[in-house]
């Protein structure tokens, strides 16, 4: 069922995650970010850093909305979207290491692209300098490049596309 609906990948079934996924979700997170870690030689990434606290904390924050993708049960991908008055921030887009090459973090982040609320207008985020997979990523799905930032001992490449009229 690749690309249908205008989705690159598989046709993923958004869930709303709460409280009682923070757990298998603090696991997801760290797994997803241990290969970034090695490209920038940095494991004081905050993904890797954040305490299971701050997950929780993220997941009953009103202005940030959790989405994932489960198959049999099991969380396979996941990313966060706080919203700032027309503004969607994003970050944490996390495919479990087994699942990646597989279109799930495309097809999760435009589903959770149509899901945010209308007011939404602008949609920002940012990755590693060396992140070769999201820097190919996020042009593809429309991201244009705004400005580059210091980062410890890289830098970080910011995006941001607008949200298409509906």
């Amino acid at each position: 069922m690749d690309g249908q609906l205008g989705h690159p990948g598989p046709l993923v079934e958004l869930l709303r995650l709460g409280p009682g996924d923070a757990g298998e979700l603090f696991t997801l997170q760290r797994a997803s970010y241990i290969s970034e870690a090695r490209l920038h030689q940095d494991f004081d990434l905050p993904p890797l850093v954040e305490p299971l606290e701050g997950v929780q904390a993220a997941l009953i924050d009103p202005a940030c909305l959790v989405w994932g993708v489960r198959e049999s049960g099991r969380l396979l991908a996941s990313v966060r979207f706080v919203i700032r008055g027309e503004v969607a921030e994003i970050g944490r887009l996390v495919v479990a290491p087994d699942q990646q090459g597989r279109g799930l973090g495309s097809s999760l982040l435009l589903a959770a692209e149509d899901a945010v609320p209308p007011s939404v207008s602008v949609f920002r985020l940012f990755t590693g300098s060396l992140s070769v997979v999201p820097l190919k990523l996020y042009p593809r799905l429309g991201y244009r490049e705004t400005h580059r930032s210091p980062e410890a001992d890289h830098e970080l490449v910011h995006f941001e596309k607008e949200r298409s009229p509906r």
